[in-house]
């Protein structure tokens, strides 16, 4: 499978800063509760999602942050 980015750089600075919150508020509000670490897992997979640039759900419903 040929991955190329489909996200925009403000798309990206976005998801970093909701990766962040995300991760932030599992860690530090909810700690090991169950839905800390749904936060947590959420957070990270945001995170990496911005890090690539590549994100397989708009593979999937179509791209809405490029004009391609």
């Amino acid at each position: 499978m040929n991955l190329k980015q489909n996200e925009s750089t403000t798309d990206r600075v976005i998801r970093v800063v909701i990766g962040a919150v995300l991760v932030g508020f599992g860690l530090f509000v909810f700690g090991n509760s169950v839905f800390g670490v749904v936060l947590d897992v959420l957070g990270v997979i945001v995170l990496i999602t911005a890090a690539t640039g590549i994100c397989l759900l708009y593979k999937l419903f179509g791209n809405f942050s490029t004009k391609e």
